[in-house]
Protein backbone atom coordinates (compact mmCIF):
# COMPACT_ATOMS: atom_id res chain seq x y z
CA UNK A 1 0.00 0.00 0.00
CA UNK A 2 1.49 3.16 -0.99
CA UNK A 3 2.31 5.98 1.72
CA UNK A 4 0.51 9.16 2.26
CA UNK A 5 2.12 11.68 3.76
CA UNK A 6 0.53 14.10 6.76
CA UNK A 7 1.46 17.13 8.26
CA UNK A 8 1.41 17.19 12.13
CA UNK A 9 1.91 19.96 14.64
CA UNK A 10 1.43 20.38 18.35
CA UNK A 11 2.20 22.77 20.73
CA UNK A 12 3.64 22.22 24.10
CA UNK A 13 1.63 22.76 27.34
CA UNK A 14 3.14 21.27 29.82
CA UNK A 15 7.00 20.84 28.84
CA UNK A 16 8.79 17.77 30.21
CA UNK A 17 12.25 15.09 29.47
CA UNK A 18 11.30 12.38 27.21
CA UNK A 19 7.86 13.69 25.76
CA UNK A 20 9.30 13.93 22.18
CA UNK A 21 10.68 10.21 22.73
CA UNK A 22 6.84 9.35 23.95
CA UNK A 23 5.38 10.76 21.01
CA UNK A 24 8.14 8.93 18.67
CA UNK A 25 7.70 5.86 19.93
CA UNK A 26 3.62 6.08 19.98
CA UNK A 27 4.04 6.87 16.22
CA UNK A 28 6.66 3.64 15.65
CA UNK A 29 4.14 1.62 17.00
CA UNK A 30 1.33 3.05 14.71
CA UNK A 31 3.79 2.21 11.90
CA UNK A 32 3.91 5.94 11.00
CA UNK A 33 7.28 7.04 10.02
CA UNK A 34 8.93 10.92 10.67
CA UNK A 35 9.92 12.34 7.42
CA UNK A 36 11.18 15.63 9.34
CA UNK A 37 11.17 17.14 12.44
CA UNK A 38 11.29 20.85 13.56
CA UNK A 39 10.56 23.36 16.41
CA UNK A 40 8.22 26.09 15.08
CA UNK A 41 7.86 29.55 16.79
CA UNK A 42 5.62 29.92 20.00
CA UNK A 43 6.47 26.28 21.58
CA UNK A 44 4.92 24.48 18.54
CA UNK A 45 6.91 21.41 16.59
CA UNK A 46 5.43 20.30 13.60
CA UNK A 47 6.59 17.03 11.88
CA UNK A 48 6.14 15.62 8.11
CA UNK A 49 5.02 12.02 8.60
CA UNK A 50 3.85 8.98 6.68
CA UNK A 51 1.14 6.62 7.29
CA UNK A 52 0.54 3.71 4.84
CA UNK A 53 -3.56 3.46 7.00
CA UNK A 54 -5.07 6.53 6.92
CA UNK A 55 -7.47 4.80 10.19
CA UNK A 56 -3.58 5.23 11.95
CA UNK A 57 -3.61 9.15 11.80
CA UNK A 58 -6.94 8.74 13.60
CA UNK A 59 -6.01 6.65 15.87
CA UNK A 60 -3.21 8.87 16.81
CA UNK A 61 -5.31 11.50 17.09
CA UNK A 62 -7.70 9.51 19.50
CA UNK A 63 -4.56 9.00 21.87
CA UNK A 64 -2.73 12.22 21.69
CA UNK A 65 -6.19 14.23 22.71
CA UNK A 66 -5.95 12.44 25.69
CA UNK A 67 -2.58 14.22 26.64
CA UNK A 68 -2.74 17.26 28.81
CA UNK A 69 1.15 17.83 27.93
CA UNK A 70 0.54 18.65 24.15
CA UNK A 71 -2.63 20.28 22.28
CA UNK A 72 -2.68 18.60 18.20
CA UNK A 73 -2.86 22.30 16.61
CA UNK A 74 -2.88 20.49 13.15
CA UNK A 75 -3.33 17.26 11.16
CA UNK A 76 -3.38 17.72 7.61
CA UNK A 77 -2.36 16.22 4.51
CA UNK A 78 0.61 19.08 4.31
CA UNK A 79 0.45 22.51 1.87
CA UNK A 80 3.68 23.97 0.60
CA UNK A 81 3.09 26.33 4.03
CA UNK A 82 3.25 23.57 5.93
CA UNK A 83 6.79 21.79 4.47
CA UNK A 84 8.35 25.07 4.71
CA UNK A 85 7.34 25.42 8.18
CA UNK A 86 9.24 22.37 9.00
CA UNK A 87 12.10 23.08 7.10
CA UNK A 88 12.42 26.56 8.05
CA UNK A 89 10.85 26.39 11.64
CA UNK A 90 8.79 29.19 10.88
CA UNK A 91 5.92 30.73 9.71
CA UNK A 92 4.92 32.28 6.20
CA UNK A 93 2.81 34.97 7.53
CA UNK A 94 -0.35 35.06 5.09
CA UNK A 95 -2.97 38.48 4.68
CA UNK A 96 -5.71 37.81 7.30
CA UNK A 97 -8.19 39.26 4.79
CA UNK A 98 -6.82 38.07 1.49
CA UNK A 99 -5.60 34.50 1.79
CA UNK A 100 -3.65 34.43 -1.41
CA UNK A 101 -1.06 37.13 -0.22
CA UNK A 102 2.08 35.82 1.66
CA UNK A 103 4.48 38.17 3.18
CA UNK A 104 8.54 38.36 4.01
CA UNK A 105 10.78 40.32 5.20
CA UNK A 106 14.34 40.80 3.90
CA UNK A 107 15.87 38.40 6.53
CA UNK A 108 13.73 36.26 5.54
CA UNK A 109 15.32 35.81 2.30
CA UNK A 110 16.36 31.86 2.34
CA UNK A 111 12.52 31.17 3.20
CA UNK A 112 11.44 33.17 0.06
CA UNK A 113 13.54 31.61 -2.12
CA UNK A 114 11.77 28.00 -0.86
CA UNK A 115 8.56 29.23 -1.42
CA UNK A 116 9.13 30.62 -4.82
CA UNK A 117 10.88 27.37 -5.51
CA UNK A 118 7.79 25.06 -4.38
CA UNK A 119 5.28 27.63 -6.71
CA UNK A 120 7.42 27.22 -9.78
CA UNK A 121 7.65 23.26 -9.54
CA UNK A 122 3.94 23.44 -10.42
CA UNK A 123 2.58 22.37 -13.97
CA UNK A 124 0.85 24.84 -16.05
CA UNK A 125 -0.86 28.30 -15.91
CA UNK A 126 0.03 30.25 -12.64
CA UNK A 127 0.24 33.81 -12.51
CA UNK A 128 2.26 35.49 -9.09
CA UNK A 129 2.90 38.98 -8.60
CA UNK A 130 5.24 40.06 -5.91
CA UNK A 131 5.28 43.42 -4.48
CA UNK A 132 7.80 45.69 -2.84
CA UNK A 133 10.18 49.18 -2.32
CA UNK A 134 13.08 48.94 -5.33
CA UNK A 135 15.74 47.39 -4.38
CA UNK A 136 14.65 45.44 -1.70
CA UNK A 137 15.31 42.00 -3.71
CA UNK A 138 12.15 40.65 -5.79
CA UNK A 139 14.26 39.83 -8.96
CA UNK A 140 16.48 38.48 -6.83
CA UNK A 141 14.84 36.38 -5.03
CA UNK A 142 12.59 35.39 -8.21
CA UNK A 143 15.86 34.39 -10.23
CA UNK A 144 17.23 32.22 -7.47
CA UNK A 145 13.68 30.43 -6.74
CA UNK A 146 14.44 29.98 -10.62
CA UNK A 147 17.69 28.70 -9.79
CA UNK A 148 16.23 26.15 -7.12
CA UNK A 149 13.13 25.04 -8.96
CA UNK A 150 15.69 23.82 -12.18
CA UNK A 151 14.05 26.44 -14.40
CA UNK A 152 14.92 28.78 -16.56
CA UNK A 153 14.10 32.44 -16.17
CA UNK A 154 13.11 35.36 -19.00
CA UNK A 155 12.94 38.79 -19.01
CA UNK A 156 10.23 39.72 -20.46
CA UNK A 157 10.65 43.11 -19.68
CA UNK A 158 12.92 44.41 -16.29
CA UNK A 159 15.30 46.42 -15.58
CA UNK A 160 17.91 44.53 -14.00
CA UNK A 161 20.63 45.28 -16.00
CA UNK A 162 19.33 47.46 -18.47
CA UNK A 163 15.75 48.30 -19.46
CA UNK A 164 14.54 45.12 -21.08
CA UNK A 165 11.65 45.22 -23.72
CA UNK A 166 11.02 42.35 -25.18
CA UNK A 167 8.53 42.54 -28.05
CA UNK A 168 8.97 38.71 -29.36
CA UNK A 169 10.38 35.44 -28.60
CA UNK A 170 12.66 32.98 -30.40
CA UNK A 171 12.17 29.85 -31.09
CA UNK A 172 13.31 28.13 -27.74
CA UNK A 173 11.93 30.61 -25.34
CA UNK A 174 8.56 28.50 -25.47
CA UNK A 175 7.27 26.23 -22.66
CA UNK A 176 6.65 25.45 -19.71
CA UNK A 177 10.53 25.01 -18.56
CA UNK A 178 10.73 29.01 -18.33
CA UNK A 179 9.83 31.21 -15.86
CA UNK A 180 8.64 34.31 -17.75
CA UNK A 181 8.96 37.94 -15.33
CA UNK A 182 7.64 40.85 -16.40
CA UNK A 183 8.43 44.27 -14.73
CA UNK A 184 4.63 45.95 -14.43
CA UNK A 185 6.03 49.52 -14.03
CA UNK A 186 8.55 48.90 -17.30
CA UNK A 187 5.76 47.19 -19.89
CA UNK A 188 3.09 49.85 -18.56
CA UNK A 189 5.34 53.14 -18.41
CA UNK A 190 7.76 51.79 -21.24
CA UNK A 191 6.24 49.56 -23.79
CA UNK A 192 4.38 49.45 -27.17
CA UNK A 193 1.73 47.67 -28.35
CA UNK A 194 3.96 44.58 -29.79
CA UNK A 195 4.91 44.19 -26.21
CA UNK A 196 1.63 43.79 -24.94
CA UNK A 197 0.87 41.40 -27.98
CA UNK A 198 3.66 39.32 -26.67
CA UNK A 199 2.68 39.99 -23.02
CA UNK A 200 -0.70 38.27 -24.29
CA UNK A 201 0.46 35.52 -25.89
CA UNK A 202 2.74 34.86 -22.58
CA UNK A 203 -0.62 34.58 -20.48
CA UNK A 204 -2.29 31.86 -22.88
CA UNK A 205 1.18 29.68 -22.16
CA UNK A 206 0.69 26.60 -19.87
CA UNK A 207 3.67 28.21 -18.28
CA UNK A 208 4.62 30.54 -14.99
CA UNK A 209 4.30 33.71 -15.09
CA UNK A 210 5.80 36.07 -12.45
CA UNK A 211 4.91 39.82 -12.86
CA UNK A 212 6.76 42.62 -10.52
CA UNK A 213 4.52 45.30 -9.19
CA UNK A 214 1.03 43.54 -10.26
CA UNK A 215 -0.93 46.88 -9.15
CA UNK A 216 0.74 49.05 -11.69
CA UNK A 217 0.48 46.58 -14.70
CA UNK A 218 -3.03 45.50 -14.43
CA UNK A 219 -4.05 49.46 -14.52
CA UNK A 220 -5.75 49.99 -17.48
CA UNK A 221 -5.39 46.26 -19.21
CA UNK A 222 -7.37 43.10 -19.36
CA UNK A 223 -5.91 41.99 -16.44
CA UNK A 224 -7.17 42.35 -12.65
CA UNK A 225 -5.40 41.41 -9.41
CA UNK A 226 -8.17 38.11 -9.21
CA UNK A 227 -6.14 36.66 -12.27
CA UNK A 228 -3.66 36.14 -9.30
CA UNK A 229 -2.74 32.64 -7.93
CA UNK A 230 -0.19 34.70 -5.31
CA UNK A 231 0.92 37.79 -4.52
CA UNK A 232 4.15 37.76 -2.86
CA UNK A 233 5.16 40.85 -0.80
CA UNK A 234 8.52 41.70 0.16
CA UNK A 235 9.52 44.08 2.73
CA UNK A 236 12.66 45.27 4.18
CA UNK A 237 10.90 45.36 7.81
CA UNK A 238 7.42 44.46 8.84
CA UNK A 239 7.11 47.80 8.62
CA UNK A 240 7.88 49.29 5.91
CA UNK A 241 4.75 50.69 3.51
CA UNK A 242 5.01 49.67 0.05
CA UNK A 243 3.73 53.27 -1.72
CA UNK A 244 3.42 52.71 -5.41
CA UNK A 245 2.60 56.84 -5.94
CA UNK A 246 6.10 57.24 -4.31
CA UNK A 247 7.63 55.10 -6.90
CA UNK A 248 5.85 56.37 -9.74
CA UNK A 249 6.85 60.16 -9.52
CA UNK A 250 10.23 59.17 -9.14
CA UNK A 251 10.25 56.57 -12.42
CA UNK A 252 8.81 58.27 -14.96
CA UNK A 253 9.49 58.08 -18.90
CA UNK A 254 12.54 59.74 -19.57
CA UNK A 255 13.85 59.67 -16.42
CA UNK A 256 17.55 57.85 -16.27
CA UNK A 257 17.18 56.73 -12.72
CA UNK A 258 14.80 54.14 -13.97
CA UNK A 259 15.12 51.19 -11.62
CA UNK A 260 12.40 49.15 -9.87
Amino acid sequence: MEKTEWYFEYELQHNRPGLLGDISSLLGMLSINIVMINGIENKKRGMLILSEDDENIERLKTILDKLDTIRITKLRKPSVLDILAVRHGKYIHRDSEDRKTVKFVREEFGLLVDFMAELFKAKGHKLIGVRGMPRVGKTESIVAGSVSANKKWLFVSSTLLKQTVRKKLIEGEYGEDYIYIIDGVVSKQRADEQHWRLIREIMRLPAIKVIEHPDIFVQGTEYSMKDFDYIIEIRRHKDEEINYDQMMDKFMPGNEMFEL
